[in-house]
């Protein structure tokens, strides 16, 4: 037994195997079991977000891409998906247009909505587009060495710009956004089972996003995208260049951001402009920074932890929540810079210096004189009138 446990901290593979077990076990039986509907489906809610954090985590904490515009990717994915279930709700209505279309006194679907009536469509939408975007807007940003806070402010426009956008399209919702939802793929979305359906896809979306970022990390790519972030002209010199290194993580990342978008929209039921503009973006990336962005689970378990806690927080002290979170954002910038996931070895260290200090043996004060002598040539100064005895002795 004793063994087995230590193959299990020793080996990354098998430590591996087993968290992704626990994370299972957790997800698809413990939560089921102990949570109410209302709030198994409020956790799937926050695994969407964490879904996104993943991808921040890999871009922002392996690559240095402070990306504060996910909410682009995100909104990009739950639109698609949206406005995949409006057409599917009308047509089993036996109707041409989306119910809200027929309110606002639109009569024929815009062309590009049509694409999105097929599920297939729909599905290569939601897995393409967002990564297609990233590509083209990563090969224009990196290819010129933009970086840092320049690409930071650039990200944040394109999410302040596209909410923007979509506010004043009332073909899509306008700043309403899309909402009442049927059904999903068929299944009825009034179906406390069905529920619980979508909980376990994004439980599973969930583990395997983590699964493909932990592989990225530990592969060859991931070492090079660490080192364009810590020496990046030095990755230059060795031949490779680094704006490709750079704008493989921010595909990724959309692609992560596209798929938490589209599970987001039937989990919550409405997608609006306000759930994909700046502050959602900055909100991913305080979850992110609290977990600890350069672990792989911490942005993920730090996303989960600020939404539920703005969640519960919020239900007793409605107006305190954001005061709350500017304070643990602090907090953590200015003494935590590894995030929450860096207190236990820092914690270990101390715990290892406590260790050393208390096992370490006494020095006989004649010992410390006689050491003093041979180091400088000269005797130390007695501490106490017991050790100036010693000295005259």
């Amino acid at each position: 037994m004793t063994s087995v446990v230590q193959r299990l901290s020793t080996n990354s593979s098998l430590k591996a195997v087993g968290g992704f077990a626990l994370a299972a076990i957790v997800l698809f039986g413990l939560a089921p079991a102990v949570l109410t509907d209302f709030r198994l489906s409020l956790l799937a809610k926050f695994l969407c977000f964490a879904i996104v954090a993943v991808g921040i985590g890999l871009a922002w904490g392996r690559g240095g891409m402070l990306t504060l515009g996910q909410g682009v990717f995100f909104g990009l994915g739950a639109y698609i998906m949206a406005m995949h279930m409006q057409m599917a709700d009308a047509a089993k209505a036996h109707e041409d247009v989306p119910e809200f279309m027929s309110i606002a006194g639109i009569s024929e679907l815009p062309s590009y909505w049509q694409p999105f009536a097929s599920a297939p469509v729909a599905i290569i939408g939601i897995l393409v587009l967002p990564a297609a975007i990233a590509a083209v807007l990563g090969f224009g940003v990196f290819k010129r060495r933009v970086k840092g806070a320049y690409f930071a402010i650039l990200s944040q426009a394109l999410a302040a710009a596209l909410a923007i956008l979509l506010t004043g399209q009332q073909t899509i919702g306008g700043f309403t956004g899309l909402s009442d939802f049927k059904t999903f793929f068929g299944f009825r979305l009034d179906d406390p089972v069905n529920r619980r359906m979508l909980f376990f896809i994004a439980a599973g979306a969930l583990l395997i996003v983590v699964a493909v970022a932990r592989q990225l990390m530990h592969s060859r790519y991931g070492e090079l995208l660490v080192a364009v972030r810590d020496q990046e002209e030095r990755v230059r010199f060795l031949g490779y260049d680094p704006a490709n290194i750079k704008i493989v993580a921010y595909v990724v990342a959309a692609f992560f951001a596209g798929i938490a978008g589209a599970l987001f929209t039937p989990i919550v039921g409405i997608i609006s402009p306000a759930d994909i503009g700046v502050v959602p973006s900055i909100a991913f990336l305080i979850g992110v920074a609290i977990g600890g962005r350069t672990t792989l689970l911490g942005p993920a378990l730090g996303a989960i932890g600020v939404a539920w806690a703005q969640t519960s927080f919020s239900e007793e002290f409605p107006s305190g929540w954001i005061y709350l979170q500017g304070a643990l954002f602090i907090v953590v910038v200015g003494f935590l810079p590894a995030g929450l996931a860096g207190f236990g070895p820092i914690a270990k260290q101390l715990a290892e210096r406590l260790r050393s200090a208390r096992s370490a043996p006494a020095v006989p004060a004649g010992t410390a004189i006689v050491a003093s002598v041979m180091s400088t040539g000269a005797p130390a100064e007695p501490e106490t009138p017991a050790d100036e005895a010693k000295v005259t002795a």
